[in-house]
Order: C-alpha cells, then structure tokens, then sequence
C-alpha cells in the first residue's frame, strides 16, 4: 500500500538508506544524517514530485518510491528496507505508482549488479535500453525505460 511520505517517516527511511549492504548493491553512497534530512526536506517542499510510502500488511514503512523530472525524462525510484527484500513489495508498489504517475516514457536507471530490481522493472514492462558509466565510478548504471505501449 502506498500513501504519501509523512515528515516522521524521515528517520527510518535515514535507516533504509545507511544500511550498508543495501547501500552496495544499489550503487550508492549513503548521506549523512544532515543530507538526508536536507534531501527529503527538499523533496516533502516540491509539488512536482511523487514521494510515497510503502506501507506492508503490518503497517511498517517498507520503504519509499518516488518518481520526479530530471534532464528532460520523468524518473521513478524505490528503496525497500533491506530486511523486507524479495517479499514482492517493490513490485506492487512500482505497479500502484505506475497507476498515478501515467506519463510516459517513464525512465529507471539501477546499477547493474541490482539484479532483483531489473527483475522488478522488467516484471512491470520496463525494458533495457542502455547501459553507462562515469569515468572513475565503479558503477555500470542500466538504463530502463516503460513507453507507452508496455503492458506491466
């Protein structure tokens, strides 16, 4: 279940986030505790993004998704408490948000060794369409992109 992402939900998304294995296998360095409040601040203060709570049957924050516009291409990403992994949260949560947010191209980037979250995205009619990545970063990043016509 999804609902909007609420000021108090902040610390234990800060959790989510810190963990050190979720952080590996997604390719990110995790914020400090300041950033991480500042970041969601920022997000909670803009009308223009899709910040939602995933909520599981037991009503804990599962996690977060999001969908926002950068460069040009509207973006969605989720981040699920890693101790809830493989549960199938991220699946229903990205094909609930995909019922709000219904412009499309609708783009994903997710590091290349996140093999359970290019399950999701396919399993929701994203398809691969390109791979990059930056000069000094560890990181191979995939590009996933749902056009009009997927049928997740």
């Amino acid at each position: 279940m999804l609902r909007p992402v609420q000021a108090n939900d902040v610390p234990l998304l800060y959790e989510h986030q810190a963990d050190a294995e979720a952080a590996a296998m997604v390719g990110f360095a995790p914020r400090s505790r300041a950033e991480h409040d500042a970041h969601w601040a920022r997000i909670l203060s803009d009308d223009s993004l899709v910040a939602l709570a995933i909520v599981d049957d037991a009503g804990r924050l599962a996690g977060h998704i999001a969908s926002w516009t950068d460069t040009g291409d509207r973006l969605v990403g989720y981040w699920i408490d890693r101790e809830l992994w493989g549960q199938g949260h991220a699946t229903a949560a990205l094909r609930e948000l995909l019922e709000l947010v219904t412009e499309r191209p609708l783009v994903a980037l997710v590091a290349e060794t996140n093999h359970g979250s290019i399950r999701v995205l396919e399993r929701c009619g994203f398809v691969t369409v390109g791979k990059h990545q930056l000069p000094g970063d560890p990181v191979v990043e995939v590009r996933m992109v749902l056009e009009d016509d997927a049928q997740p």
